[in-house]
Parts: C-alpha cells; sequence; structure tokens
C-alpha cells in the first residue's frame, strides 16, 4: 500500500517523464490488483456461517458456543 500511495504521490506531482509515468501506471495497477485480492481473501475468512447463511464476523458472535 505505501508503495502505491507513493507512486501516486509522483504521479499527481507530475515529477516523472512519460515512460516512467507509463511504468509506474502498469505498477500500481499491479499493486491494485494484489491489493484487492488480499482483501477478498481476508474477506471471506472473517465471514462465519450462521444457520443456512454467511454474515460478517463481528465481535458479538466471537464468543457464541452454539
Amino acid at each position: 500500500m505505501q508503495e502505491l500511495e507513493q507512486l501516486v504521490a509522483q504521479m499527481e506531482a507530475g515529477e516523472l517523464p512519460l515512460e516512467a509515468s507509463v511504468a509506474a501506471y502498469k505498477r500500481g495497477s499491479e499493486l491494485v490488483k494484489f491489493c484487492a485480492a488480499q482483501l477478498d481473501k481476508v474477506d471471506s475468512q472473517v465471514k462465519v456461517l450462521e444457520g443456512e447463511m454467511l454474515k460478517p464476523f463481528t465481535a458479538d458472535n466471537a464468543g457464541e458456543d452454539d
């Protein structure tokens, strides 16, 4: 995430020549895909099965023993 933020800051500041901007855009695109995949992975791990329905995990149901 930090690398992505740095790339965006450099691109917004106009500090990069065209070729470097294109490379930064490609790298940023890869980083966005990676971060989205990580978020999806964590989201699926945090869901719990309640009855026949998946619900997001909350601290309220962390201690429940069904």
